[in-house]
C-alpha cells in the first residue's frame, strides 16, 4: 500500500469530520487509487462555491455523498483567499475530494460521492449510538370505567 494512501487515512481518522472511519477505510481499500487531478491548488472560496454547488447538484440527481455537511462547515469558517490542496482518489464507482491546507497538510474536510441512486458502501460499521438504559414502567392498574371513555348511554 502506497504511504500516501496510509498519510491520508491517518490524518482522516484524526480529524473531527463525523464520518472520518468511512472515509479513511475508502482510502486504504485496495480498490482505491490516486486519480488525475488536473487542478490541485485551490482556495477556500472557490471550494465553497464549488461544493455549495455540488450539494444542490447531488441532492437533485439523487447522488448519496460523506462528508458533505463537515467540509462546508469547515470551509465557512476559513478566509476565502486560504490556498487549499486537493486530493482525488477513486474507484471504478466512488470518488472521494479531499482537500487540506498546503502548510502542514491539515485535513480541511472530505466528501465521498457515487454515482446517481448507488448507495455508498459502509466499508467499516457505524459506530452504535449509544441507547438509553430500557427501563420497565410499572403500570398501573386501570379501572374498568377508566376505559370507556367514549360509551353512549343508551336508556
Amino acid at each position: 500500500m502506497p504511504e500516501e494512501k496510509r498519510r491520508l487515512a491517518d490524518a482522516l481518522r484524526i480529524s473531527a469530520m463525523a464520518e472520518r472511519g468511512r472515509l479513511a477505510a475508502f482510502v486504504l481499500d485496495e480498490a482505491t487509487a490516486f486519480a488525475a487531478n488536473p487542478f490541485p491548488s485551490t482556495t477556500a472560496g472557490v471550494a465553497r462555491q464549488r461544493w455549495g454547488l455540488r450539494e444542490i447538484e447531488f441532492e437533485a440527481m439523487e447522488i448519496a455523498a460523506a462528508g458533505l455537511p463537515c467540509l462546508l462547515a469547515a470551509l465557512a469558517c476559513l478566509p476565502s483567499a486560504e490556498p487549499l490542496r486537493q486530493e482525488i482518489l477513486r474507484t471504478p464507482a466512488h470518488v472521494l475530494y479531499l482537500l487540506h491546507r498546503t502548510e502542514g497538510g491539515q485535513i480541511v474536510g472530505a466528501v465521498l460521492h457515487g454515482k446517481p441512486r448507488l448507495a455508498l458502501p459502509l466499508f467499516v460499521q457505524p459506530d452504535p449510538a449509544p441507547r438509553p438504559v430500557a427501563r420497565r414502567q410499572r403500570r398501573r392498574q386501570v379501572s374498568a370505567q377508566q376505559l370507556d371513555l367514549f360509551a353512549i348511554d343508551v336508556p
